[in-house]
């Protein structure tokens, strides 16, 4: 049997008060949704409303010139205009090997406070199933809270995601409900590591969690869940 990955996806297209758009990041699905078709993943998406997850349009002017990208947009569009509700995943992890979520901004408003999501998340854990997310994506990870110990997923775990020197760097510090590296610190007890510079590639893999730091870690993470699931 083919393995299995739920890809979650943001709900949430509105930047803050900024009037500008958001959502999921084009590359960071594109670029690990490469590396799990190669590997012979079967991949299913979800997101908290179902149906049309938005793509953050940014991401689509700023990797026009990528390939990988580019034809994830033209080719795919099912796998985020069709999504299904997150809650008809609920008790089903045993159905899959690894549970992935993109970033974008998106993240950070509705997945980071989903309880539905979390429940999810949670599960996956608890089966030891892959629990992955890149950029913002590990958002979703800052509230989730393992069932029967009631231990945070991260606790003494090392983790990555989206840095406050590439939040500042992109202006929109202040549009954030809250600042990912400070609450993936705090959640993992002083856990958070980094690239030395930057929007630098980076993928933690602490036992069964994957993180990437960015754009540039979305291949990696990818890479690390495919070979999380299938060893080697």
């Amino acid at each position: 049997m083919a393995p299995k990955v739920l890809v979650i996806l943001t709900s949430h297209g509105k930047l803050g008060d900024t009037g500008k758009e958001t959502g999921w990041f084009l590359p960071e699905f594109a670029h690990p949704y490469d590396e799990l078709v190669a590997a012979g993943f079967e991949v299913t998406t979800a997101s908290p409303a179902g149906g049309a997850a938005p793509l953050d349009p940014n991401s689509i002017e700023m990797y026009k010139e990528d390939k990988s990208s580019v034809a994830f947009l033209n080719s795919k569009k099912a796998l985020w205009e069709q999504t299904a509700r997150l809650a008809d995943f609920v008790g089903k992890a045993d159905e899959f090997d690894a549970v992935f979520v993109p970033g974008g901004h998106g993240p950070m408003f509705d997945l980071a406070v989903d309880p539905v999501s979390q429940q999810l998340i949670a599960e996956f854990a608890a089966k030891g199933k892959v629990v992955a997310a890149v950029c913002h994506g590990p958002a979703a990870f800052v509230n989730v809270k393992l069932p029967g110990s009631g231990e945070h997923l991260l606790k003494g775990k090392k983790v990555t995601g989206f840095s406050n020197a590439e939040e500042e760097k992109m202006k929109l510090t202040q549009a954030m409900p809250f600042l990912l590296e400070d609450k993936l610190n705090e959640a993992s007890g002083g856990g958070f590591v980094k690239a030395d510079e930057p929007w630098g590639a980076k993928v933690v893999v602490d036992g069964k969690v994957i993180t990437g730091q960015n754009p540039a870690s979305a291949k990696g993470v990818g890479e690390a869940i495919v070979k999380a699931v299938k060893g080697g």
